[in-house]
């Protein structure tokens, strides 16, 4: 039996995204992709995959145990790419449970599952499993917030601030846990905030987007002086590509864009582009439309990446211009909505 690469998550924002780098230049890789097909899937993804002999596709969650374990041994399950994931640090807020649930209940069973396959019990592989290797997705919001000066790097003590973050530090731990006590190949990356095309609509550069073609206020937390490091998509799927083939089992590797904005210089560089290439009927900037709403509750101030690590060591980095990025970036949600 082909061997393949297991991907959780894969119908999500930056899922989906990896799955098409994947596709398109790693032309020997099978994969099978399992997504819950909540709310937040790419309902035209499996549509761009149609057909494609390399990949085949599987409804499931990955808090059913039975199930993993019979996905890992019927499949012949060679690696795990793990980025399901409830990310939405709103509605972690709102209903913090499913955070809980999927982040860590979900990530302890595939954990469980891969060791399950492919380990004995004196830390070592199962003869057929000597590659086999899990790679972790996980964000810089483990860390905290940050001051006006320093970054994030992988030394940096965790200090989550959301139920969002906080699960995702559970997770990050979880599987730290789980190749200093039973030896599985994992590898765990950190990344800023991405950005890119197919985006669900909630997050803030599609909403900006929308809102503004709508002619509706966009609205901005606070005083929108937040501070994020952008990462375009595609340099974050070649990261994770490099990572899972590369990194160092049981290492932790920190990714950004060395992008620091603003939440309003990036609605403000956002609507630039949209003023320039679909300008308002009656002639105004689409910046007469922000409005400030009360902050978030514990909105973090400020994350940074220091990606000095990736970058030496696996010699990977960024390789797009943010201002290229969002170029595309808007330029695939208008089309989207124009079609």
């Amino acid at each position: 039996m082909d061997a393949k690469t297991l991907i959780t998550g894969g119908l999500g924002f930056i899922g989906s995204n990896y799955i098409d780098y994947i596709l398109e230049a790693k032309p020997f890789e099978n994969l099978l992709v399992l997504d819950k097909k909540t709310y937040a899937a790419d309902p035209d993804a499996l549509k761009r995959w149609e057909g494609n002999a390399r990949l085949s596709f599987i409804e499931g969650d990955i808090c059913d145990a039975q199930r993993l374990s019979q996905i890992f041994l019927e499949n012949n399950i060679q690696g795990v790419v793990h980025f399901a994931a409830e990310s939405h640090v709103d509605n972690s807020i709102s209903g913090p449970q499913a955070f809980v649930e999927t982040n860590i209940m979900g990530t302890f069973q595939l954990l469980e599952a891969a060791r399950k396959t492919w380990m004995d019990t004196n830390q070592s592989k199962k003869t057929g499993y000597e590659n086999a290797r899990f790679h972790h997705i996980s964000t810089d919001e483990v860390y905290g917030a940050l001051g006006p000066k320093g970054a994030f790097t992988e030394k940096t003590a965790y200090a989550p601030n959301s139920p969002y973050s906080a699960s995702k530090a559970a997770s990050d731990h979880l599987v730290r846990s789980y190749f200093h006590t039973y030896g599985l190949p994992v590898v765990t990356t950190n990344c800023s905030n991405n950005f890119g095309p197919y985006q669900h609509q909630e997050k803030l550069i599609p909403t900006i987007i929308r809102k503004a073609i709508q002619e509706k206020p966009i609205p901005i937390y606070g005083t929108g002086k937040n501070i994020r490091d952008w990462l375009f998509v595609l340099d974050h799927c070649i990261a994770i590509q490099t990572v899972f083939k590369k990194g160092t089992l049981g290492e932790v590797y920190c990714v950004g864009g060395d992008s620091e904005k603003t939440n309003l210089d990036l609605c403000a560089a956002v609507i630039q582009i949209l003023d320039s290439i679909q300008p308002r009927s009656n002639g105004e900037s689409y910046a007469t439309l922000i409005t400030h709403v009360p902050d978030r509750l514990g909105h973090d101030f400020r994350y940074a990446i220091d990606a000095t690590k990736i970058k030496n060591e696996l010699g990977w980095s960024a390789q797009t211009s943010f201002e290229e990025a969002l170029q595309i970036t808007v330029e695939h949600y208008l089309n989207k909505r124009n079609r």
